[in-house]
């Protein structure tokens, strides 16, 4: 049985891996970021991986910082994970992680983005560039909610409307 922090980090994970493909239901919107990846050096697959663990990272390091629930989590603002993505430290992104993960993808990405934020220089400077593009996505999303104050399962249930089941609901673990 999985604990209740594995469980959080795993809700985050599957946070950020819907958000592209709701993001992209505008097909033009994909054009575009894969262009902007391009003129940026960053191999299209790697960059979309880690835009999607870096929200993973900043609602992760929200909800542990507000000390969240799995079943808190879902109430967490998307302004406030998008807040997170361009406002906090990578040290504080990778705070407090499980130490292991259930799905090998989600720890090669984490390693991927350790990497990049110990390496520095222009390592960095793509972190940036794809935390801003991370926060875009996010924004986007919230601005297409029909609540005025759209939640994380506000996202989850877009994406189930969507049929983009990626990961087990909480309670199917």
């Amino acid at each position: 049985m999985a604990s209740d922090h594995d469980m959080l980090w795993r809700r985050c994970a599957y946070l950020g891996r819907v958000l592209l493909p709701l993001l992209d239901r505008e097909p033009w919107r994909q054009g575009r970021r894969h262009d902007r990846l391009r003129a940026w050096g960053i191999d299209r697959a790697v960059g979309e991986r880690l835009i999607e663990v870096f929200v993973a990272l900043a609602s992760h390091a929200v909800a542990v910082d507000a000390s969240l629930s799995v079943a808190e989590f879902e109430d967490l603002s998307i302004s406030t994970v998008a807040d997170a993505t361009t406002g906090k430290q990578d040290f504080e992104l990778l705070a407090g992680l499980p130490g292991t993960f259930a799905d090998d993808r989600d720890e090669t990405a984490v390693k991927i983005f350790r990497l990049y934020a110990y390496t520095g220089d222009r390592s960095c400077l793509q972190l940036l560039r794809l935390s801003t593009e991370a926060r875009h996505t996010l924004t986007v999303l919230a601005a297409r909610a029909t609540a005025p104050f759209p939640t994380c399962a506000d996202i989850f249930r877009q994406a189930d409307e969507a049929g983009q089941r990626t990961s087990p609901s909480p309670d199917e673990t």
